[in-house]
């Protein structure tokens, strides 16, 4: 696990709020209730030194693609809030780390992006974090105002 800052700036980003309300939401127990944000999200925070520790041979690690597809969902859902459009992601991944995952709007795919690697998945801080996951949103949005009979469908 990676030292937490004080108050990291990505924290206040839209996304990161989403992904954090995703987390929450599957907390069926309360155990992360009194846990602050950046606690909950720093297994998302992986540095180039601890990135170059993680073997990449043999299967993921489930946390690991647990947390990835989370990520797509907070992806989806910051879509929705800026489209009003429902946006679905789906993902499949081999037992080796490699695979793909899409998002759909209606009929139109907004995202594709092969994974690779995923066993060092994460952002090397919560800015990066952020701005990934904007990134994909904007990126979604301007495939929708593009075609949007096919996002509406």
């Amino acid at each position: 696990m990676t030292q937490i800052e004080d108050k990291p700036a990505g924290l206040a980003a839209p996304f990161v709020k989403t992904l954090v309300s995703v987390l929450r939401a599957d907390d069926s127990y309360g155990v992360w209730e009194s846990k602050p944000d950046a606690e909950i999200l720093a297994d998302f925070i992986v540095t180039k030194e601890q990135r170059r520790q993680i073997p990449i041979i043999g299967d993921p690690d489930p946390d690991v693609m647990a947390r990835v597809e989370k990520f797509y969902v907070a992806v989806g859902l910051d879509i929705e809030r800026a489209t009003g459009r429902m946006a679905s992601p789906m993902m499949k991944m081999s037992h080796e780390g490699f695979g793909r995952v899409i998002l759909s709007v209606g009929r139109l795919v907004v995202i594709s992006k092969s994974l690779r690697d995923i066993h060092r998945f994460g952002f090397e801080n919560f800015d990066k974090l952020a701005e990934a996951g904007e990134k994909l949103v904007d990126e979604a949005k301007k495939w929708i105002d593009a075609y949007p009979a096919a996002a509406d469908v």
